[in-house]
């Protein structure tokens, strides 16, 4: 069975940091494309970091959200069946709900609809 477990999240003050991880199991990580999600309360989901599948050219390509860009960083630890998103600079609207995601498609996306596979998330506050 294909599972997807978030942990790191917490309470920190602006301009800290936090790293997300994302522990899979029941498939084979390299093979998926994984993406990370926020939701705050009264707003949509959205996505914030993705990484894409192992192999090949393109293999292992990252994007951003413009909002995290140069602050949060997702990578892969394939041993550990993980994926980590270390989020630096820690601004009070990033506080939200944060979800792993997993997709069989090559490339990742910022769209939730790409997804097939979701965690239960984890909850990030950064307030002071």
């Amino acid at each position: 069975q294909l599972q997807l477990v978030e942990s790191g999240g917490g309470l920190v003050q602006p301009g800290g940091s936090l790293r997300l991880s994302c522990t899979t199991s029941g498939f084979t990580l390299d093979s998926y494309a994984i993406g990370w999600f926020r939701q705050a309360p009264g707003k949509e989901r959205e996505g914030v970091s993705c990484i894409s599948r192992s192999g090949g050219r393109s293999g292992g390509s990252t994007n951003h959200a413009d909002s995290v860009k140069g602050r949060f960083t997702i990578s892969r630890d394939s041993a550990k069946n993980t994926v980590y998103l270390q989020m630096n600079s820690l601004k009070p609207e990033d506080t939200a709900a944060y979800y792993c995601a997993a997709t069989f498609n090559y490339f990742c996306s910022g769209y939730s609809f790409d997804y097939n596979y979701w965690g239960q998330g984890t909850q990030v506050t950064v307030s002071s």
